[in-house]
């Protein structure tokens, strides 16, 4: 199972984030967790200095931009868990 977390502290494109995440999910019916992180003590402990973040199993993917939803689902479609 893949885990995601969007950080962000709730602005536009955070939520814009957290929603298009998890609309791509289901619409590609992969096996992941999507969860919204607003703790600003756990942003700062990834290192996440630009919000929105997209964090994939623990690694921050993505900072500071909300991509369009096709773009979103295409990094989904490429990325490759580590096993």
């Amino acid at each position: 199972m893949i885990e995601i977390k969007v950080f962000g502290p709730g602005c536009v494109k955070c939520r814009g984030l957290e929603h298009r995440t998890r609309k791509a999910v289901a619409e590609l019916a992969l096996d992941a967790q999507v969860c919204k992180v607003e703790d600003l003590m756990e942003i700062i402990k990834l290192g996440v200095m630009q919000t929105p973040a997209l964090v994939i199993n623990n690694e921050v993917v993505m900072s500071g931009q909300l991509p369009t939803y096709a773009e979103l689902k295409t990094f989904l479609l490429n990325f490759k868990p580590i096993k």
